[in-house]
Protein backbone atom coordinates (compact mmCIF):
# COMPACT_ATOMS: atom_id res chain seq x y z
CA UNK A 1 0.00 0.00 0.00
CA UNK A 2 2.96 2.47 1.17
CA UNK A 3 4.90 2.26 -2.55
CA UNK A 4 1.09 2.58 -4.18
CA UNK A 5 0.77 6.14 -2.31
CA UNK A 6 3.97 7.14 -2.51
CA UNK A 7 3.63 6.59 -6.28
CA UNK A 8 0.79 9.07 -6.81
CA UNK A 9 2.27 11.51 -4.75
CA UNK A 10 5.41 10.90 -6.81
CA UNK A 11 3.28 11.88 -10.20
CA UNK A 12 1.71 14.98 -8.42
CA UNK A 13 4.74 16.30 -7.31
CA UNK A 14 6.39 15.59 -10.06
CA UNK A 15 4.06 18.00 -12.27
CA UNK A 16 4.85 20.65 -10.27
CA UNK A 17 8.58 20.42 -10.32
CA UNK A 18 10.27 18.00 -13.53
CA UNK A 19 6.91 19.52 -15.82
CA UNK A 20 7.74 23.11 -14.83
CA UNK A 21 11.49 22.31 -15.32
CA UNK A 22 10.33 21.27 -18.54
CA UNK A 23 8.29 24.30 -19.43
CA UNK A 24 11.14 26.32 -18.64
CA UNK A 25 13.91 24.60 -20.84
CA UNK A 26 11.07 24.58 -23.89
CA UNK A 27 10.72 28.34 -23.18
CA UNK A 28 7.30 29.45 -23.58
CA UNK A 29 6.13 32.27 -25.45
CA UNK A 30 3.04 33.71 -23.87
CA UNK A 31 2.65 36.44 -27.01
CA UNK A 32 3.28 34.21 -29.78
CA UNK A 33 -0.45 33.75 -31.64
CA UNK A 34 -1.28 29.76 -31.72
CA UNK A 35 -2.57 27.89 -34.34
CA UNK A 36 -6.25 28.35 -32.96
CA UNK A 37 -6.23 31.88 -34.01
CA UNK A 38 -4.34 31.91 -37.25
CA UNK A 39 -5.50 29.33 -38.67
CA UNK A 40 -8.97 29.37 -37.36
CA UNK A 41 -11.32 27.03 -39.79
CA UNK A 42 -14.72 25.98 -37.46
CA UNK A 43 -13.60 22.77 -38.02
CA UNK A 44 -10.24 21.75 -36.85
CA UNK A 45 -9.07 25.06 -35.78
CA UNK A 46 -10.76 27.11 -33.21
CA UNK A 47 -9.96 28.09 -29.70
CA UNK A 48 -11.07 26.35 -27.03
CA UNK A 49 -10.59 27.34 -23.05
CA UNK A 50 -7.95 25.16 -20.81
CA UNK A 51 -10.20 23.08 -18.46
CA UNK A 52 -12.07 21.82 -22.12
CA UNK A 53 -8.69 21.37 -23.80
CA UNK A 54 -7.28 19.59 -20.75
CA UNK A 55 -10.21 16.97 -20.84
CA UNK A 56 -10.54 16.35 -24.14
CA UNK A 57 -6.19 15.70 -24.19
CA UNK A 58 -7.51 13.45 -21.07
CA UNK A 59 -10.12 11.76 -22.86
CA UNK A 60 -7.58 11.64 -26.63
CA UNK A 61 -4.92 10.12 -24.21
CA UNK A 62 -6.72 7.72 -22.04
CA UNK A 63 -7.85 4.94 -24.06
CA UNK A 64 -8.24 1.32 -22.75
CA UNK A 65 -4.40 1.33 -22.97
CA UNK A 66 -4.03 3.21 -19.03
CA UNK A 67 -6.23 0.08 -17.89
CA UNK A 68 -5.50 -2.92 -19.93
CA UNK A 69 -2.18 -2.14 -20.48
CA UNK A 70 -1.10 -1.87 -16.52
CA UNK A 71 -3.72 -4.88 -15.67
CA UNK A 72 -1.56 -6.66 -18.19
CA UNK A 73 1.95 -5.74 -16.66
CA UNK A 74 0.71 -6.33 -13.10
CA UNK A 75 1.71 -9.79 -13.64
CA UNK A 76 5.19 -8.86 -13.23
CA UNK A 77 4.54 -7.08 -9.96
CA UNK A 78 5.07 -4.12 -8.66
CA UNK A 79 7.95 -3.18 -10.75
CA UNK A 80 5.03 -1.93 -13.02
CA UNK A 81 4.37 0.87 -10.16
CA UNK A 82 8.35 1.86 -10.90
CA UNK A 83 7.86 1.86 -14.80
CA UNK A 84 4.61 3.56 -14.37
CA UNK A 85 5.56 6.54 -12.20
CA UNK A 86 9.00 7.26 -13.25
CA UNK A 87 7.89 6.46 -16.97
CA UNK A 88 5.47 9.01 -16.90
CA UNK A 89 7.19 11.89 -15.01
CA UNK A 90 10.89 11.56 -17.15
CA UNK A 91 9.70 9.99 -20.41
CA UNK A 92 5.37 10.63 -21.14
CA UNK A 93 4.79 13.44 -20.07
CA UNK A 94 8.13 15.24 -21.49
CA UNK A 95 7.07 13.26 -24.82
CA UNK A 96 3.22 14.31 -24.55
CA UNK A 97 4.61 18.45 -23.85
CA UNK A 98 7.17 18.78 -26.04
CA UNK A 99 5.30 16.93 -28.93
CA UNK A 100 1.85 19.77 -28.21
CA UNK A 101 4.29 22.40 -27.75
CA UNK A 102 6.28 21.72 -31.22
CA UNK A 103 2.97 21.31 -32.74
CA UNK A 104 1.83 24.78 -31.93
CA UNK A 105 4.84 26.47 -33.07
CA UNK A 106 5.01 24.87 -36.55
CA UNK A 107 0.88 25.70 -37.06
CA UNK A 108 -0.64 22.73 -35.30
CA UNK A 109 1.53 20.05 -37.43
CA UNK A 110 0.73 16.61 -37.09
CA UNK A 111 4.06 13.90 -36.19
CA UNK A 112 4.69 13.06 -39.71
CA UNK A 113 4.80 16.83 -41.07
CA UNK A 114 7.20 17.34 -37.82
CA UNK A 115 9.20 14.64 -38.92
CA UNK A 116 9.32 15.13 -41.90
CA UNK A 117 10.85 18.78 -40.54
CA UNK A 118 13.12 17.94 -37.63
CA UNK A 119 14.25 14.18 -39.57
CA UNK A 120 14.51 14.95 -42.97
CA UNK A 121 11.81 14.53 -46.02
CA UNK A 122 12.22 10.50 -46.13
CA UNK A 123 11.22 10.44 -42.73
CA UNK A 124 7.89 12.18 -43.19
CA UNK A 125 6.51 9.76 -45.45
CA UNK A 126 8.01 6.79 -43.55
CA UNK A 127 5.97 8.07 -40.35
CA UNK A 128 3.23 9.51 -42.09
CA UNK A 129 2.33 5.65 -43.30
CA UNK A 130 3.37 4.46 -39.62
CA UNK A 131 1.19 7.25 -37.85
CA UNK A 132 -1.76 6.15 -40.06
CA UNK A 133 -1.37 2.81 -39.17
CA UNK A 134 -1.01 2.55 -35.56
CA UNK A 135 -4.08 5.33 -35.85
CA UNK A 136 -5.93 2.68 -37.62
CA UNK A 137 -4.99 -0.09 -34.92
CA UNK A 138 -5.70 2.06 -32.39
CA UNK A 139 -9.48 2.88 -33.56
CA UNK A 140 -10.05 -0.62 -33.76
CA UNK A 141 -8.55 -1.71 -30.55
CA UNK A 142 -10.70 0.34 -29.44
CA UNK A 143 -13.63 0.06 -30.46
CA UNK A 144 -13.49 -3.96 -29.90
CA UNK A 145 -12.95 -3.60 -26.47
CA UNK A 146 -15.55 -1.42 -25.53
CA UNK A 147 -17.80 -3.34 -27.39
CA UNK A 148 -16.90 -6.49 -25.62
CA UNK A 149 -17.63 -4.38 -22.15
CA UNK A 150 -20.80 -3.39 -23.11
CA UNK A 151 -22.07 -6.78 -24.51
CA UNK A 152 -20.99 -8.27 -20.98
CA UNK A 153 -22.88 -5.26 -18.96
CA UNK A 154 -26.38 -6.04 -21.11
CA UNK A 155 -25.73 -9.66 -21.02
CA UNK A 156 -26.08 -10.58 -24.34
CA UNK A 157 -29.26 -9.12 -24.93
CA UNK A 158 -27.68 -6.36 -28.00
CA UNK A 159 -25.34 -8.43 -30.48
CA UNK A 160 -21.92 -7.79 -31.00
CA UNK A 161 -22.60 -6.77 -34.31
CA UNK A 162 -25.40 -4.25 -33.57
CA UNK A 163 -23.23 -2.58 -30.96
CA UNK A 164 -20.40 -2.11 -33.13
CA UNK A 165 -22.17 -0.46 -35.81
CA UNK A 166 -23.51 2.09 -33.26
CA UNK A 167 -20.08 2.71 -32.19
CA UNK A 168 -19.11 3.19 -35.80
CA UNK A 169 -21.94 5.13 -36.41
CA UNK A 170 -20.36 7.58 -33.61
CA UNK A 171 -17.09 7.41 -35.05
CA UNK A 172 -18.33 8.59 -38.24
CA UNK A 173 -19.99 12.04 -36.51
CA UNK A 174 -16.99 12.43 -34.08
CA UNK A 175 -14.64 12.27 -37.24
CA UNK A 176 -16.39 14.63 -39.58
CA UNK A 177 -18.22 17.01 -37.44
CA UNK A 178 -16.34 20.27 -36.24
CA UNK A 179 -14.76 19.53 -33.00
CA UNK A 180 -16.61 21.77 -30.79
CA UNK A 181 -20.03 20.19 -32.04
CA UNK A 182 -19.38 16.58 -30.52
CA UNK A 183 -15.96 16.40 -28.98
CA UNK A 184 -16.28 19.61 -27.53
CA UNK A 185 -19.30 19.47 -25.80
CA UNK A 186 -19.60 15.88 -24.47
CA UNK A 187 -16.16 15.08 -23.66
CA UNK A 188 -15.88 17.54 -20.39
CA UNK A 189 -19.24 15.26 -19.22
CA UNK A 190 -17.10 12.24 -20.34
CA UNK A 191 -13.70 13.36 -18.40
CA UNK A 192 -15.77 13.68 -14.57
CA UNK A 193 -16.94 10.48 -15.53
CA UNK A 194 -13.75 8.86 -16.02
CA UNK A 195 -12.01 10.40 -12.74
CA UNK A 196 -14.85 9.94 -10.71
CA UNK A 197 -14.93 6.36 -11.77
CA UNK A 198 -11.09 5.84 -11.05
CA UNK A 199 -11.03 7.93 -7.92
CA UNK A 200 -13.63 5.17 -7.08
CA UNK A 201 -11.42 2.22 -7.38
CA UNK A 202 -8.42 3.82 -5.88
CA UNK A 203 -10.51 4.65 -2.94
CA UNK A 204 -11.88 1.50 -2.24
CA UNK A 205 -8.56 0.03 -2.65
CA UNK A 206 -7.53 2.52 0.24
CA UNK A 207 -10.30 1.98 2.68
CA UNK A 208 -10.74 -1.67 2.42
CA UNK A 209 -7.03 -1.77 2.63
CA UNK A 210 -6.40 -4.12 0.00
CA UNK A 211 -3.25 -6.14 -0.08
CA UNK A 212 -1.39 -3.90 -2.69
CA UNK A 213 2.39 -5.37 -2.87
CA UNK A 214 5.28 -3.13 -1.46
CA UNK A 215 8.04 -2.26 -4.23
CA UNK A 216 10.23 -4.89 -5.13
CA UNK A 217 12.57 -5.55 -8.73
CA UNK A 218 11.43 -9.31 -8.45
CA UNK A 219 9.67 -10.76 -11.59
CA UNK A 220 6.69 -11.98 -10.44
CA UNK A 221 5.00 -13.12 -14.46
CA UNK A 222 4.02 -16.28 -14.03
CA UNK A 223 5.67 -17.37 -17.45
CA UNK A 224 8.49 -16.03 -16.68
CA UNK A 225 8.44 -13.33 -19.27
CA UNK A 226 11.50 -11.07 -19.22
CA UNK A 227 10.89 -7.72 -17.69
CA UNK A 228 13.00 -5.90 -20.46
CA UNK A 229 10.96 -5.32 -23.08
CA UNK A 230 8.12 -6.94 -22.15
CA UNK A 231 7.13 -4.94 -19.28
CA UNK A 232 7.83 -1.26 -21.30
CA UNK A 233 5.32 -2.55 -24.04
CA UNK A 234 2.69 -4.13 -22.17
CA UNK A 235 2.55 -0.51 -20.00
CA UNK A 236 1.93 2.22 -22.48
CA UNK A 237 -0.43 4.54 -22.11
CA UNK A 238 0.10 5.74 -18.10
CA UNK A 239 3.59 5.25 -18.78
CA UNK A 240 5.18 6.42 -22.09
CA UNK A 241 2.81 6.02 -25.37
CA UNK A 242 3.65 7.13 -29.06
CA UNK A 243 -0.34 7.30 -29.97
CA UNK A 244 -0.02 10.80 -27.60
CA UNK A 245 1.60 12.26 -30.25
CA UNK A 246 -1.11 11.76 -32.30
CA UNK A 247 -3.95 13.38 -30.40
CA UNK A 248 -1.88 16.15 -29.06
CA UNK A 249 -2.13 18.06 -32.44
CA UNK A 250 -5.53 17.93 -32.13
CA UNK A 251 -5.43 19.94 -28.97
CA UNK A 252 -2.17 22.26 -30.24
CA UNK A 253 -5.11 23.77 -32.85
CA UNK A 254 -7.36 24.95 -30.15
CA UNK A 255 -5.12 25.83 -27.46
CA UNK A 256 -5.23 29.51 -27.00
CA UNK A 257 -1.69 29.89 -25.25
CA UNK A 258 1.57 28.23 -25.10
CA UNK A 259 1.30 28.83 -21.28
CA UNK A 260 -1.36 26.58 -21.11
CA UNK A 261 0.70 24.11 -22.19
CA UNK A 262 2.11 22.41 -19.16
CA UNK A 263 -1.60 22.00 -17.59
CA UNK A 264 -2.89 20.23 -20.97
CA UNK A 265 -0.17 18.16 -22.50
CA UNK A 266 1.89 17.74 -19.28
CA UNK A 267 -0.76 17.74 -16.58
CA UNK A 268 -2.88 15.37 -18.34
CA UNK A 269 -0.36 12.57 -18.80
CA UNK A 270 0.33 12.78 -15.12
CA UNK A 271 -3.62 11.96 -14.72
CA UNK A 272 -3.49 9.27 -17.00
CA UNK A 273 -0.39 7.89 -14.84
CA UNK A 274 -2.60 8.17 -11.71
CA UNK A 275 -5.14 5.59 -13.48
CA UNK A 276 -3.07 3.53 -14.76
CA UNK A 277 -1.25 2.98 -11.23
CA UNK A 278 -4.89 2.76 -9.67
CA UNK A 279 -5.87 0.15 -12.05
CA UNK A 280 -2.24 -2.11 -12.17
CA UNK A 281 -2.86 -1.97 -7.75
CA UNK A 282 -6.16 -3.15 -8.71
CA UNK A 283 -5.04 -6.02 -10.54
CA UNK A 284 -2.19 -6.97 -8.01
CA UNK A 285 -4.63 -7.13 -4.79
CA UNK A 286 -7.98 -8.27 -5.65
CA UNK A 287 -7.38 -11.71 -7.33
CA UNK A 288 -5.06 -14.03 -5.12
CA UNK A 289 -1.94 -12.46 -7.34
CA UNK A 290 0.10 -13.31 -10.72
CA UNK A 291 -1.09 -16.78 -11.17
CA UNK A 292 -4.85 -16.09 -10.16
CA UNK A 293 -4.68 -12.65 -12.39
CA UNK A 294 -3.08 -14.83 -15.06
CA UNK A 295 -5.90 -17.29 -14.84
CA UNK A 296 -8.89 -14.45 -15.10
CA UNK A 297 -7.17 -12.53 -17.90
CA UNK A 298 -6.80 -16.18 -19.61
CA UNK A 299 -10.46 -16.97 -19.47
CA UNK A 300 -12.13 -13.55 -19.84
CA UNK A 301 -9.18 -10.70 -20.54
CA UNK A 302 -8.92 -7.69 -19.28
CA UNK A 303 -12.01 -6.55 -19.30
CA UNK A 304 -13.39 -9.28 -16.89
CA UNK A 305 -10.68 -7.36 -14.32
CA UNK A 306 -12.39 -4.03 -15.10
CA UNK A 307 -15.94 -5.57 -14.23
CA UNK A 308 -14.72 -7.73 -11.26
CA UNK A 309 -12.49 -5.45 -9.52
CA UNK A 310 -14.87 -2.61 -10.09
CA UNK A 311 -17.89 -4.56 -8.36
CA UNK A 312 -15.74 -5.77 -5.65
CA UNK A 313 -14.79 -2.04 -4.71
CA UNK A 314 -17.76 0.36 -5.80
CA UNK A 315 -20.50 -2.52 -5.43
CA UNK A 316 -23.35 -3.18 -8.16
CA UNK A 317 -24.23 -0.19 -8.77
CA UNK A 318 -20.84 1.70 -8.69
CA UNK A 319 -19.43 -0.89 -10.44
CA UNK A 320 -21.65 -0.63 -13.18
CA UNK A 321 -20.79 3.46 -13.63
CA UNK A 322 -17.51 2.67 -13.10
CA UNK A 323 -18.08 0.17 -15.98
CA UNK A 324 -19.42 3.06 -17.89
CA UNK A 325 -16.43 4.93 -17.41
CA UNK A 326 -14.30 2.69 -18.89
CA UNK A 327 -16.18 2.02 -21.85
CA UNK A 328 -16.20 5.52 -22.29
CA UNK A 329 -12.30 5.71 -22.75
CA UNK A 330 -11.58 3.67 -25.46
CA UNK A 331 -14.80 5.12 -27.56
CA UNK A 332 -13.51 8.69 -26.75
CA UNK A 333 -9.76 7.69 -28.05
CA UNK A 334 -10.86 5.96 -30.47
CA UNK A 335 -13.01 8.57 -32.37
CA UNK A 336 -10.33 10.85 -31.97
CA UNK A 337 -7.90 8.80 -33.57
CA UNK A 338 -10.23 8.43 -36.60
CA UNK A 339 -10.05 12.18 -36.34
CA UNK A 340 -6.38 12.16 -36.17
CA UNK A 341 -5.67 10.32 -39.15
CA UNK A 342 -8.42 12.00 -41.24
CA UNK A 343 -5.79 15.31 -40.29
CA UNK A 344 -2.80 13.43 -40.97
CA UNK A 345 -3.83 12.11 -44.65
CA UNK A 346 -5.31 15.36 -45.29
CA UNK A 347 -2.37 17.68 -44.60
CA UNK A 348 0.29 14.91 -46.58
CA UNK A 349 -2.16 15.64 -49.56
CA UNK A 350 -2.82 19.13 -48.99
CA UNK A 351 -6.51 17.93 -49.31
CA UNK A 352 -9.08 21.00 -47.39
CA UNK A 353 -11.07 19.85 -45.22
CA UNK A 354 -13.25 22.91 -45.21
CA UNK A 355 -15.87 21.10 -47.01
CA UNK A 356 -17.97 17.78 -45.19
CA UNK A 357 -17.68 15.45 -48.54
CA UNK A 358 -13.77 16.01 -48.32
CA UNK A 359 -13.83 14.93 -44.79
CA UNK A 360 -16.02 11.91 -45.95
CA UNK A 361 -13.99 10.77 -48.88
CA UNK A 362 -10.54 10.32 -46.65
CA UNK A 363 -12.79 8.93 -43.67
CA UNK A 364 -14.96 6.17 -44.88
CA UNK A 365 -12.08 3.77 -46.41
CA UNK A 366 -10.47 4.10 -42.77
CA UNK A 367 -13.85 2.58 -41.22
CA UNK A 368 -14.10 0.14 -43.73
CA UNK A 369 -10.71 -1.05 -42.96
CA UNK A 370 -11.21 -1.30 -39.01
CA UNK A 371 -14.41 -3.03 -39.37
CA UNK A 372 -12.44 -5.67 -41.43
CA UNK A 373 -9.80 -5.63 -38.73
CA UNK A 374 -12.22 -6.06 -35.79
CA UNK A 375 -12.61 -9.88 -36.91
CA UNK A 376 -8.63 -10.58 -36.03
CA UNK A 377 -8.12 -11.78 -32.08
CA UNK A 378 -7.95 -8.98 -29.97
CA UNK A 379 -4.70 -9.88 -28.44
CA UNK A 380 -2.66 -10.49 -31.27
CA UNK A 381 -4.06 -6.69 -32.45
CA UNK A 382 -2.40 -5.65 -29.34
CA UNK A 383 0.67 -6.74 -29.55
CA UNK A 384 0.98 -5.18 -32.99
CA UNK A 385 -0.43 -2.25 -31.39
CA UNK A 386 2.14 -1.92 -28.55
CA UNK A 387 4.99 -2.32 -30.91
CA UNK A 388 3.74 0.07 -33.53
CA UNK A 389 3.03 2.49 -30.46
CA UNK A 390 6.37 2.10 -28.69
CA UNK A 391 7.90 2.60 -32.23
CA UNK A 392 6.22 6.08 -32.72
CA UNK A 393 6.80 7.13 -29.15
CA UNK A 394 10.46 7.01 -30.17
CA UNK A 395 10.34 8.71 -33.11
CA UNK A 396 8.39 11.65 -31.04
CA UNK A 397 11.10 12.00 -28.92
CA UNK A 398 13.90 12.28 -31.38
CA UNK A 399 12.45 15.01 -33.10
CA UNK A 400 11.93 16.60 -29.28
CA UNK A 401 15.67 15.96 -29.32
CA UNK A 402 16.21 17.76 -32.32
CA UNK A 403 13.93 20.69 -32.01
CA UNK A 404 16.04 21.00 -28.30
CA UNK A 405 19.40 20.34 -29.89
CA UNK A 406 18.96 22.93 -33.02
CA UNK A 407 17.55 25.31 -30.38
CA UNK A 408 20.55 24.76 -28.14
CA UNK A 409 18.97 23.84 -25.24
CA UNK A 410 19.07 20.52 -23.32
CA UNK A 411 18.10 17.78 -25.63
CA UNK A 412 19.02 15.28 -23.06
CA UNK A 413 15.68 15.20 -21.66
CA UNK A 414 14.03 13.48 -24.60
CA UNK A 415 16.78 11.92 -25.96
CA UNK A 416 17.58 9.62 -22.88
CA UNK A 417 14.23 8.30 -22.57
CA UNK A 418 14.09 7.87 -26.52
CA UNK A 419 17.03 5.81 -26.44
CA UNK A 420 16.01 3.64 -23.76
CA UNK A 421 13.16 3.26 -25.38
CA UNK A 422 14.47 2.37 -28.64
CA UNK A 423 16.63 -0.26 -27.54
CA UNK A 424 13.45 -1.85 -25.99
CA UNK A 425 11.17 -1.56 -29.11
CA UNK A 426 14.22 -3.10 -30.92
CA UNK A 427 14.61 -5.96 -28.61
CA UNK A 428 11.14 -6.81 -29.02
CA UNK A 429 10.77 -7.39 -32.23
CA UNK A 430 14.29 -8.70 -33.01
CA UNK A 431 12.49 -11.25 -30.04
CA UNK A 432 9.33 -11.63 -30.20
CA UNK A 433 7.06 -14.40 -32.15
CA UNK A 434 5.45 -11.49 -34.82
CA UNK A 435 9.29 -10.21 -34.82
CA UNK A 436 12.47 -12.35 -36.36
CA UNK A 437 12.23 -15.16 -33.40
CA UNK A 438 16.03 -14.29 -32.38
CA UNK A 439 17.05 -15.51 -28.80
CA UNK A 440 16.54 -13.01 -25.97
CA UNK A 441 20.18 -12.93 -25.77
CA UNK A 442 21.16 -12.41 -29.33
CA UNK A 443 18.02 -9.50 -29.24
CA UNK A 444 19.62 -7.55 -26.71
CA UNK A 445 23.21 -7.54 -28.49
CA UNK A 446 21.27 -6.63 -31.95
CA UNK A 447 19.44 -3.80 -30.12
CA UNK A 448 22.28 -2.86 -28.55
CA UNK A 449 24.41 -2.14 -32.26
CA UNK A 450 21.45 -0.95 -33.82
CA UNK A 451 20.67 1.84 -31.07
CA UNK A 452 24.39 3.04 -30.71
CA UNK A 453 24.00 3.24 -34.82
CA UNK A 454 20.69 5.02 -35.42
CA UNK A 455 21.77 7.31 -31.97
CA UNK A 456 25.11 8.26 -33.72
CA UNK A 457 22.90 9.07 -36.94
CA UNK A 458 20.80 11.06 -35.20
CA UNK A 459 24.05 13.47 -33.83
CA UNK A 460 25.22 13.44 -37.20
CA UNK A 461 21.68 14.81 -38.60
CA UNK A 462 21.47 17.23 -35.75
CA UNK A 463 24.87 19.06 -36.14
CA UNK A 464 23.66 19.41 -39.72
CA UNK A 465 20.53 20.64 -39.11
CA UNK A 466 21.91 23.51 -36.41
CA UNK A 467 24.31 24.14 -39.27
CA UNK A 468 21.97 24.73 -41.41
CA UNK A 469 19.59 26.89 -39.28
CA UNK A 470 16.29 25.10 -39.84
CA UNK A 471 13.71 27.09 -38.54
CA UNK A 472 12.38 26.44 -35.12
CA UNK A 473 8.96 27.97 -35.85
CA UNK A 474 6.81 27.35 -39.43
CA UNK A 475 6.13 30.12 -42.03
CA UNK A 476 2.25 29.77 -41.93
CA UNK A 477 2.40 31.36 -45.50
CA UNK A 478 1.06 28.65 -48.08
CA UNK A 479 -1.08 26.48 -45.84
CA UNK A 480 -4.63 28.32 -45.79
CA UNK A 481 -5.62 25.70 -48.63
CA UNK A 482 -4.86 22.87 -45.69
CA UNK A 483 -6.32 24.98 -42.79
Amino acid sequence: MITFLVGIVLLIVGYFTYGKFVEKMFGVNEKRSTPAFTHDDGVDYLPMNTTKNSLIQLLNIAGVGPIFGPIMGALYGPVAFLWIVFGCIFAGAVHDYLTGMISIRNRGAHLPELAGKFLGKVMKHVVNAFAVLLLLLVGTVFVTAPAGLLHSLMNGWVTMGLILAAIFIYYTLATLLPIDKIIGRFYPIFGALLLISALGVGAGLVITGAPIPEVSFSNFHPDNAPIFPLLFLTISCGALSGFHATQTPIISRTTQSEKHGRKIFYGMMIAEGIIAMIWAAAAMSLFNGPVGLNELLASGGPAAIVSEASTLMLGAIGGTLAILGVIILPITSGDTAFRSARMIIADYFKFSQKKVLNRLWISLPLFALSFALTKIDFTLLWRYFSWANQSTAVIALFVGAMYLYIAKKNYWVPLIPGMFMLMATTTYILNAPIGFRLSLSTSYLGASIITVILVALFFHAAKKARNNKIPLEDDVSGWDNVA
